[in-house]
C-alpha cells in the first residue's frame, strides 16, 4: 500500500530511488510505484510570471522602464529536479536577464524603417521569447508566450523625450499638409489653363502659388481679400 500514489490533473511526480532519479509518472490517476521511492510533486501548469519594472539602456544609450510577462510550464521534471534548486527563481533571474540584453538591442524609438521597442511590439516579444527560452532549457521549462508590459522612458528624460515625439509628429503633419497643398496649386494652375478661364504670366503665377500656399499651409483660417479693382 505505500507504494500507492495519487497524481492530479497537471501535476507530475518525479521519483528518487536512494538519491538518484528513477523517472517520473505523468498522467493522471492512482498509480503504484516502488514503494521505497521518494515522490516529489511537480506543477505542470500554465503560469504566468511578471518581472519587476528595469531601469535599462535602450540601444542609444537612453534609460527606459520596462518590464514582461511571461507565460511558461514546466514540461521535463527531471530537468526541474535536479539540474536546478528553485526553478521559478532560475525563471526570474534569466527573465529579467534576457529582457536586459533585448533592450539594449533595440532603441525606444526608431528612425524610419528601424524596428524598436515601442514601434514592433510583436517582433520584439516573439524576440524575447526565443531569448528566455534558449536559457531556460536547462531548468526543463517551456515559454509559451512573453509580452511588454510597461515600456516607458525614464523619468529624469522623460520631459525631453515627449518633446521630441512632438517634434517627429508636427514635422510628420507639416510633410503632408505642403506634399497636398503642393498638389492642389499644380492641379489649379493646370485647370485655369486647360479650360483658358484666364492667362497669367510668371510673376502673377508666382504670386497665386505662393497665395495658394500661404492660406493651405496657415494653421490659422485665412481671411479673404476682394480686389474689386481692374484684372491688373
Amino acid at each position: 500500500a505505500r507504494g500507492l500514489t495519487v497524481v492530479n490533473p497537471n501535476e507530475a511526480q518525479a521519483l528518487l530511488l536512494f538519491g538518484r532519479y528513477a523517472g517520473s509518472v505523468k498522467h493522471q490517476g492512482l498509480w503504484w510505484v516502488n514503494p521505497s521511492t521518494r515522490r516529489m510533486r511537480i506543477s505542470i501548469k500554465v503560469r504566468n510570471f511578471e518581472s519587476e519594472r528595469l531601469k535599462v539602456n535602450d540601444h542609444d544609450g537612453n534609460p527606459i522602464e520596462i518590464a514582461a510577462v511571461v507565460v511558461w510550464r514546466g514540461v521535463d521534471t527531471a530537468e526541474a529536479l535536479v539540474e536546478v534548486d528553485d526553478y521559478e527563481q532560475v525563471l526570474r533571474i534569466q527573465t529579467e536577464a534576457a529582457i536586459r540584453t533585448l533592450a539594449a538591442a533595440y532603441p525606444y524609438d526608431g528612425h524610419g524603417e528601424e524596428q524598436s521597442l515601442r514601434g514592433n511590439p510583436h517582433e520584439v516579444g516573439e524576440e524575447l521569447q526565443r531569448e528566455v527560452q534558449s536559457r531556460l532549457d536547462k531548468a526543463g521549462i517551456e515559454v509559451l508566450d512573453t509580452r511588454i508590459s510597461h515600456l516607458a522612458s525614464a523619468p529624469e528624460i522623460a520631459g525631453a523625450m515627449l518633446r521630441r515625439q512632438q517634434a517627429s509628429a508636427i514635422i510628420d503633419a507639416r510633410t503632408r499638409i505642403v506634399g497636398g497643398a503642393v498638389s492642389m496649386v499644380q492641379m489649379a494652375l493646370e485647370q485655369l489653363s486647360s479650360q483658358q478661364i484666364v492667362e497669367l504670366d510668371e510673376e502673377r503665377k508666382a504670386a497665386m502659388v505662393s497665395n495658394l500656399l500661404v492660406v493651405l499651409c496657415s494653421e490659422r483660417e485665412s481671411q479673404p481679400v476682394v480686389n474689386a479693382g481692374s484684372l491688373y
